[in-house]
C-alpha cells in the first residue's frame, strides 16, 4: 500500500529514493531525447514516406499497449524494478540494432517500432508503478513539476547536440554516433536503477480490471479513460509532425536541435513554476487554461509554414503544457490512490491508463496516415494539427470537477493503510 498522509502540514518535499528515481528517469529521457528526436527524420530520409513515419509510431504504440498490460502481471506479482531495468536495457538493445545493421535497418522499421513499444511499455509501466508508491498527493505535483524541469534541461541541451554532431558528420555517420551515445547512456541508467530500493506489491494481478473499469458508471474512470486517451491522440499526431515540419522546411538537422532548444527553454521556466506554485485547488482553472493555449497555439501555422511560424507554435506550447499536463498526471494517480482498495491495484490502474493514452496515440496515428495518405496540402495539415492540438479541451471537459482528490477525505481513508515495506 502506498505511504499514508501523516498530517494537514505534510513536507513537499522529495527523499534520496525519490531524487534517485529522476536521475533515472532523467537518463532514460535523455537517451530518448539524444536519438528520438531525429528517429522520425532518419526514417523520412531514408523511404521519403511520412506513412512510413506513421506506421512506426502506429505499430509502437500497439505494441507499448500490449506490453503494459502482458507485464503487469510480472510487476504485480514479480520483482517491478527487474522490469524496470528490462526496459532500459532492451532500449539499449533497440539502438544496439540500429547501429549493428546500419542502412539495413529500412528494411525492418516496423519490427524495430514494436521492439522499441515493448521497451518503453516494460519502463514506464513498473516506473510509474514505482513513482506512484514513492509519492502522494501532497508531493505529487512538485515531482511532476521537477520532472518537466529535467526533461526541458535535456530538451534544452540534448537535441541541439545531436543536430550539431548529425550535421557536422557525413551521411549517415552522426546518426550512428548519436544512437551510439544513446547505447550507452541507457546502459548507465541500467546501472544506476540498482540503487533503487523494490517495493513488494502484494496480491494477484487482475488481468480484466482495466476493461471492467472502463465501463463502470460508479467510478471516475470512464471519464478519464477519455481524457486520457484525448490526451495521447494529441500527443502521438503533434510529436510526429512537428518535427518533421520543421525538418522539412529547414532541411537541417541543426535547426530542429535549435527549435527543440528554445521551446524546452521556455518549458524549463513552465514546468518550475508550475511545479512550485500549482496547487491542488487551483488544478482545474489552470488545466482548462493550458489546453485552450494548445488549441489556440496553433493559429500561428495558418498564416503559412514555416521556421519562425513553426518556432512561435512551439513556444506557446511549451509555455502553456505544464498548465495541462501537470494537474492531468496528478490528478490520474491521486484517483489510484484515493483508498486503500484502489491502492492495493495500483498496478492494474497503471494499466488502465496507459491503455488509455495509447488507445488515444493508436487513433493519433491512424489519422494522421490517413491524412498524409490523401494530401499533404499545408492547409490540411494545419487542419490536422489545430483538430488534434484541441484534444485536451476534451481532457478538461471530461476530468472538471475530478482534479482534485479531497485531501482530507485521502487522510481519513488512508491512515489504516499499512506503509509499503522496501526490500534491497
Amino acid at each position: 500500500m502506498p505511504n499514508p498522509p501523516q498530517s494537514a502540514g505534510r513536507s513537499s518535499r522529495l527523499d534520496s529514493q525519490t531524487r534517485l528515481l529522476l536521475s533515472v528517469n532523467g537518463l532514460f529521457v535523455t537517451a530518448n531525447a539524444l536519438s528520438g528526436t531525429y528517429l522520425g527524420v532518419y526514417i523520412w530520409k531514408a523511404s521519403n514516406d511520412f506513412a512510413k513515419v506513421g506506421w512506426f509510431s502506429l505499430l509502437n504504440h500497439a505494441m507499448m499497449a500490449l506490453t503494459f498490460w502482458i507485464a503487469g502481471n510480472g510487476v504485480k506479482e514479480g520483482n517491478k524494478m527487474a522490469f524496470l531495468r528490462a526496459g532500459i536495457f532492451v532500449s539499449a538493445s533497440f539502438y544496439a540494432v540500429v547501429l549493428l545493421l546500419g542502412s539495413a535497418a529500412q528494411q525492418v522499421i516496423y519490427g524495430l517500432g514494436m521492439l522499441q513499444g515493448a521497451a518503453a511499455g516494460l519502463f514506464w509501466l513498473s516506473f510509474n508503478v514505482v513513482y506512484f508508491e514513492m509519492t502522494d498527493s501532497d508531493n505529487r505535483d512538485r515531482y511532476n513539476g521537477l520532472a518537466g524541469v529535467v526533461g526541458s534541461v535535456v530538451g534544452i541541451v540534448v537535441p541541439w547536440t545531436s543536430g550539431y554532431l548529425i550535421s557536422r558528420s557525413p551521411g549517415a555517420n552522426g546518426y550512428r554516433l548519436v544512437f551510439a551515445i544513446s547505447l550507452g547512456i541507457f546502459l548507465g541508467g541500467f546501472l544506476l536503477s540498482f540503487l533503487l530500493r523494490h517495493r513488494k506489491t502484494d496480491g494477484d494481478y487482475d488481468w480484466l480490471l482495466p476493461f471492467r473499469y472502463v465501463v463502470r458508471r460508479d467510478t471516475p474512470w470512464p471519464a478519464l479513460f477519455g481524457a486520457l486517451a484525448a490526451q495521447g491522440l494529441r500527443e502521438s499526431v503533434i510529436g510526429v509532425l512537428i518535427g518533421l515540419l520543421v525538418y522539412v522546411e529547414t532541411g537541417s538537422e541543426l535547426r530542429l536541435g535549435q527549435f527543440v532548444l528554445l521551446s524546452s527553454a521556455v518549458g524549463f521556466v513552465s514546468f518550475f513554476v508550475a511545479g512550485k506554485w500549482l496547487k491542488p485547488a487551483w488544478r482545474g482553472k489552470g488545466m482548462l487554461v493550458g489546453a485552450a493555449a494548445l488549441a489556440l497555439s496553433v493559429l500561428p501555422l495558418f498564416f503559412g509554414v514555416g521556421f519562425g511560424t513553426l518556432l512561435a507554435y512551439g513556444v506557446l506550447s511549451a509555455l502553456f503544457m505544464p498548465l495541462f499536463v501537470v494537474p492531468m498526471t496528478s490528478a490520474v494517480f491521486d484517483w489510484i490512490g484515493s483508498d486503500e482498495e484502489s491502492a492495493s491495484r495500483r498496478v492494474e490502474f497503471v494499466v488502465l491508463r496507459e491503455l488509455a493514452l495509447n488507445a488515444g496515440r493508436i487513433v493519433g496515428m491512424a489519422m494522421f496516415i490517413s491524412t498524409v495518405a490523401a494530401t499533404r496540402k499545408p492547409a490540411i495539415i494545419n487542419v490536422l494539427l489545430l483538430f488534434a492540438g484541441s484534444f485536451p479541451l476534451l481532457s478538461w471537459y471530461l476530468t472538471r470537477g475530478r482534479l482534485r482528490v479531497g485531501t482530507e477525505d485521502r487522510r481519513k481513508r488512508s491512515a489504516s493503510a499499512p506503509r509499503l515495506k522496501s526490500a534491497k
